[in-house]
């Protein structure tokens, strides 16, 4: 039985990865996206990209609590580092069966992420995530660590040293190299450095165990007292600067046990119920929600149907404009900019684009108002989940000091997404019914994308977006009661729940709910979730709406009129009656009813708008389940009599009645002076107003004038509901490159392999080589043979079979190198299986630099 050789351990991150397959290549580049942007030419430019410093921040904001933890350890321990050493500086010296559990998972993420590479015997961190993550003066690490000995001491003279070395009992030595040596040797080891502190006076004890976790650093003056002067003369505090001493790295590890963090934390903190529901009335209140959040969505859209507020110069609602939106929709000014902002990314609202700039509904809207209540709940939903504007960000201020304003600009925040399903997959993850505890939910969260160095704002700013999707899940129906609904957990793609949404849920006593018990689940922690694509998306808005739709009263056909001239509508009504109503009545209260009062003025509003008496008296009778009340025929009677008697036209505006006496009484009213009437004839009266504010005038008075047409006609007058030109919603701005799909993962990973192998493939020994050795290719350089010698080599390979390394200059000048398979020589081009590209392709002869065969190749590629 043959004994397989040990496989060389890596000299270098290419190397490295140059050892992986194909999935683990994919793993790589869907969790750092940014390295295949573009596709690099081959594995040794992968490895370079990444190391640069944007692309190693961006995978180490990434990593969770344990794993940066596991990576910081790392960067204060010896380059390289093997396994074992890595666990004790997280288990230290008593041993911690924790970490060391969930150890392994924590160096198999920084290797798959590349940002560690070598066996197990030799861990190394990337150069530039070391640099990122040791202690500095200027950038403290977080495991409160300082510099080693040797670092101390680079800047100290060779006599100090050996001061030191001779005041902490060690024997002198010819040089400050091995002085520092033995130095630091003395340090490392855990019994000589309990006999060096045994003798440490109890007042320079307690300076280490100050300094012993962080951080490192201490004042000093010229002349230190007795307890500094100890620790001093034999280099457990060692001078940085004047006037300041550093505790080294392995006197604080001594003290630590052999910890690099006061508290490792390999396992995420559980979400911890709060209270529990029974799932049905879970749904029976979200779903109550998502009716209200439809009616207040429609209810902000009429406001603005004859056109909306103006936009402000630099984009946005004014604070005023706001403050009138939130009184309309009898909200508090966060919450009408959050459904403001809602109605924006859904495409409901956008800017009319004219001279006089407004906010409107776009055409988008009248086509989401004949949708279905699940199907229009569905659309917004969609929107919020994907949406980057913030709008709880509203009313603060930007990096310039500037009030952020709704539908203003500088509301995008990039992780809002990624915070929001992970939010909502957090409490997926509970049993059903359970509201979970909000702090738990952020310690989790904080757990799973920790800030690093020191980055409080990031992670306020996650902390705050978390809070803000619980409290708009609650608004916008997601959640019931604090809980995930049913057609919560189809939103994010979850399984369906297992109870049954069409049965009517079972009354509930008021008042918290009861406590849940805490199930701890101690494993290793998942990646946190990212959104679904938009095919995904899709299909879970459309499993969402079919859970929900069963949930939501069917629209009413009639109202219960009251004989205090109201009427009641019990429920949603049909979209022609609620519209038909909205004109003839004025809306009183809202809620699970909706209350109606018919005035004077909103049946002149009907009358105005082409209905008669009539028409009014037969669609009250029709549609009220209740007799018409004598008062409202009455009033209707009314005002219709007197609608119309006078007639409102154009001279620059004139009225005129059949009955004179009524218009002796419009000039005897000191009402009237504003309006400077005079009399042209005995049924005419002239005004120096225009006929709108004429009409305005003599209501005011009491009066129930109709306007008319240049041709006598009663003109009808109907809402003119403004809309903007077609809009698109506004596109939510990515958090870096897009995770790349199965297809494009595929052809990058073929072309670089591809390229790799152009650059690193031995070749065999042409004439050029007389020593007959197999060389490989010289990175960068193009093969250069002679025109001869080319076309001979790719002859003899089109017969063959045999694959080619060439050189080769494009119409544009540009050199390359590819690996190429001939398979047709003709009219001096080349016809070619190119692997570099995987296609074939033409290759035109005279732009060939050179042509070698690789070694190893004995027929045809497969």
């Amino acid at each position: 039985m043959s004994t397989e050789e040990k496989p060389a351990a890596p000299r270098s991150l290419a190397e490295a990865l140059r050892a992986r397959d194909d999935d683990s290549l994919a793993a790589l580049l869907r969790s750092r996206p940014d390295l295949i942007t573009p596709v690099p030419t081959d594995l040794t430019q992968l490895a370079t990209r990444a190391g640069t410093r944007a692309s190693v921040v961006r995978a180490l904001e990434r990593l969770d609590l344990f794993t940066l933890q596991t990576a910081q350890a790392l960067a204060v321990a010896p380059d390289p580092a093997s396994y074992a050493q890595l666990l004790g500086l997280l288990t230290g010296d008593d041993g911690d069966p924790a970490v060391a559990a969930a150890l392994p998972r924590a160096v198999g993420v920084l290797r798959d992420q590349a940002l560690v590479w070598g066996g197990d015997d030799r861990l190394r961190l990337v150069r530039t995530a070391r640099e990122l993550l040791a202690p500095s003066p200027q950038h403290p690490s977080p495991t409160g660590l300082g510099p080693t000995v040797q670092e101390a001491t680079a800047g100290m003279s060779p006599g100090r040293i050996q001061e030191i070395v001779a005041e902490a009992g060690l024997p002198s030595t010819h040089d400050a190299v091995s002085a520092v040596a033995s130095l630091t040797a003395l340090f490392s080891d855990r019994a000589r450095m309990r006999g060096l502190l045994a003798g440490a006076p109890e007042e320079s004890l307690q300076v280490l165990e100050r300094l012993m976790w962080g951080p490192p650093y201490g004042q000093v003056t010229a002349d230190p007292a007795p307890r500094l002067r100890w620790l001093l003369d034999r280099g457990l505090l060692l001078p940085t600067a004047p006037g300041t001493v550093v505790l080294p790295r392995e006197v604080a590890l001594h003290l630590r046990a052999g910890r690099a963090h006061r508290t490792p934390e390999p396992v995420p903190p559980a979400v911890e119920p709060a209270a529990a529901h029974r799932p049905q009335v879970v749904d029976a209140t979200a779903a109550g929600q998502a009716l209200t959040a439809l009616a207040t969505v429609e209810e902000l859209l009429k406001e603005w149907d004859e056109g909306g507020p103006a936009v402000l110069r630099a984009g946005g609602l004014s604070v005023r404009d706001l403050k009138r939106t939130a009184v309309a929709l009898d909200v508090s000014e966060p919450v009408a900019a959050f459904w403001v902002e809602l109605a924006y990314a859904a495409g409901l609202i956008a800017s009319d684009g004219e001279a006089d700039e407004r906010y409107a509904a776009t055409p988008a809207y009248d086509e989401w108002l004949e949708r279905p209540a699940a199907e229009r709940w569905g659309r917004l939903a969609e929107a919020w989940l994907a949406a980057t504007r913030t709008p709880g960000l509203v009313g603060g201020r930007d990096a310039k000091d500037r009030t952020l304003s709704a539908l203003g600009p500088g509301l995008d925040r990039s992780a809002a997404p990624e915070v929001r399903h992970r939010v909502l997959g957090l409490l997926a993850a509970l049993p059903e019914g359970a509201a979970p505890d909000a702090e738990s939910v952020l310690a989790r969260l904080h757990w799973e994308r920790p800030s690093r160095g020191g980055r409080e704002t990031e992670e306020d700013l996650r902390a705050r977006l978390a809070r803000w999707t619980l409290t708009e899940a609650e608004l916008l129906g997601v959640t019931g009661r604090g809980a995930l609904s049913g057609h919560g957990r189809a939103l994010l793609g979850a399984p369906a729940p297992a109870h049954a949404p069409e049965h009517p849920p079972a009354p509930e006593p008021e008042g918290p709910g009861d406590k849940l018990p805490v199930h701890h689940h101690r494993h290793a922690a998942p990646a946190p979730p990212g959104t679904l694509t938009p095919a995904e998306q899709a299909v879970a808005t459309a499993a969402a709406t079919r859970l929900l739709a069963p949930l939501l009263p069917e629209p009413l056909d009639h109202v219960l009129l009251q004989a205090d001239l109201t009427a009641v509508a019990p429920g949603p009504l049909h979209r022609p009656l609620a519209e038909t109503l909205d004109v003839l009545a004025e809306v009183e209260s809202k809620g699970g009813a909706t209350v109606y009062r018919f005035t004077p003025a909103s049946v002149r509003r009907a009358l105005d708008a082409g209905r008669s008496a009539a028409d009014l008296h037969t669609f009250l009778a029709e549609h009220s389940r209740t007799p018409v009340p004598q008062p409202l025929a009455y009033l209707i009677d009314d005002v219709a009599r007197r609608h119309g008697h006078l007639r409102v036209g154009a001279a620059s505006a004139y009225v005129r009645c059949d009955d004179d006496a009524l218009l002796n009484e419009i000039l005897a009213d000191k009402r009237a002076a504003g309006l400077r009437l005079r009399r042209l004839a005995p049924t005419v009266l002239a005004a120096q107003a225009d006929p709108a504010t004429l009409l305005e005038g003599l209501r005011a008075m009491g009066f129930a004038p109709a306007a008319e047409s240049a041709e006598g006609d009663v003109l009808i007058t109907r809402a003119h509901a403004h809309r903007t030109p077609p809009r698109t919603a506004p596109e939510p701005v990515p958090d870096g490159p897009p995770v790349p799909d199965a297809t494009l993962l595929a052809a990058a990973i073929r072309a670089i392999k591809a390229g790799d192998l152009a650059a690193t493939a031995p070749r065999k020994p042409g004439p050029a080589d007389p020593s007959g050795t197999e060389t490989p290719l010289p990175g960068g350089e193009l093969p250069r043979t002679g025109s001869a010698e080319t076309l001979a080599t790719v002859q003899a390979a089109v017969l063959t079979g045999q694959a080619l390394w060439i050189g080769y200059v494009n119409a544009e000048g540009a050199a390359s190198q590819r690996v190429i398979a001939p398979v047709r020589v003709e009219g001096g081009f080349v016809t070619a299986y190119d692997h570099t590209a995987d296609e074939v392709r033409t290759f035109a002869l005279h732009r060939i630099t050179g042509v070698a065969e690789l070694a190893g190749e004995e027929g045809a590629d497969g």
